[in-house]
């Protein structure tokens, strides 16, 4: 078994380091922010493959995720639960990401917006992701994973028989050849006034629109756009943010305001899952996840565990 080092602590980060101790590698993760102040922890958590490629494999790593998730959901301590939701339609029909996944149904009339033609009724994994990352950390901590806070600024610097980048957007400057492109998600965080389906609309016509309920909050949302720097929570983009989701669900007409948060999705053409050979050590890349963390975190992780077999 190798001595394997994770760089970054998000949720793909920490899944993998996991399943590497798991597999018997010693293995140490280590990140630059704690898990709060990550990008995993802005996100709303639904299980969905949103703005991410390629398709063919992100089935597989999705249903992977899916079972894992499934099956945590029992325990409250995971921060997973299945919750039902309705996933709107406005164009053709683009179904690819339910191939697998039983017990969806179309939705109703009366499940729909005005304008929306169609759309699909489907119980999915929530995953609450300050606690799932707590949950994760405390998991690596009792397979012996040692988690490191430090600031990695090149490989040559990071000991180990292996190296996995799994470090979000900063991946791209990490390892050459890896492509990303982080892009600006704003969300709007409101109490919960007791809300338990999901409801996403991606293309709404102002905008996309999204409510995610945990049992303390709601996640709304949003917004993806490249190119965009600033971490600072517009102002006006929070106020329609939260003016379409109460219009998409009335019940959160008199929910409170809690804030409004900013994190970047690392999008890349497709994901980064590949060994290859950095200054003669095998480095495995597991990046370019775009807005699907979780949703491919449990797959991915079991993939870099095989990658890393045929390299140590």
């Amino acid at each position: 078994m190798a001595h394997v080092v994770v760089v970054g602590g998000g949720v793909v980060g920490l899944t993998t380091a996991l399943r590497l101790a798991q597999a018997g590698h010693r293995v140490a993760c280590v990140r630059d922010l704690p898990f709060a102040d990550t990008v995993s922890a802005v996100a709303g958590g639904l299980w969905f493959p949103y703005h991410v490629e390629p398709r063919e494999r992100v089935v597989g790593w999705g249903l992977a995720s899916r079972r894992v998730l499934t099956s945590l959901a029992g325990d409250r301590d995971t921060g997973v639960r299945l919750r039902e939701g309705t996933f709107v339609e406005r164009g053709p029909a683009d179904r690819w990401w339910l191939a697998g996944v039983g017990g969806w149904r179309e939705a109703g009339r009366l499940e729909l917006p005005d304008g929306a033609p169609a759309g699909v009724v489907v119980r999915l994994p929530v995953v609450t992701m300050p606690v799932h990352l707590r949950w994760l950390e405390q998991q690596c901590r009792s397979v012996g994973v040692a988690l490191v806070e430090e600031h990695v600024e090149v490989l040559g610097d990071v000991d180990g028989d292996v190296v996995v980048v799994a470090a979000g957007a900063r991946s791209a400057a990490l390892v050459a050849g890896v492509d990303i492109t982080p892009s600006r998600g704003q969300v709007a965080l409101l109490s919960n006034p007791g809300i338990e389906r999901w409801y996403v609309d991606d293309h709404h016509p102002s905008g996309l629109t999204y409510v995610i309920p945990h049992p303390d909050r709601v996640v709304c949302g949003g917004t993806d756009v490249a190119g965009d720097p600033d971490g600072t929570p517009d102002p006006a983009v929070h106020d329609a943010i939260v003016e379409r989701c109460r219009s998409a669900v009335p019940a959160l007409q008199g929910a409170k305001v809690l804030g409004s948060r900013v994190g970047f999705r690392p999008v890349a053409e497709q994901v980064s899952l590949a060994a290859r050979s950095v200054d003669g050590r095998p480095v495995v890349t597991n990046a370019g996840h775009g807005g699907a963390g979780v949703t491919l975190s449990w797959g991915c992780a079991d993939e870099v565990v095989r990658l890393v077999s045929d390299v140590a």
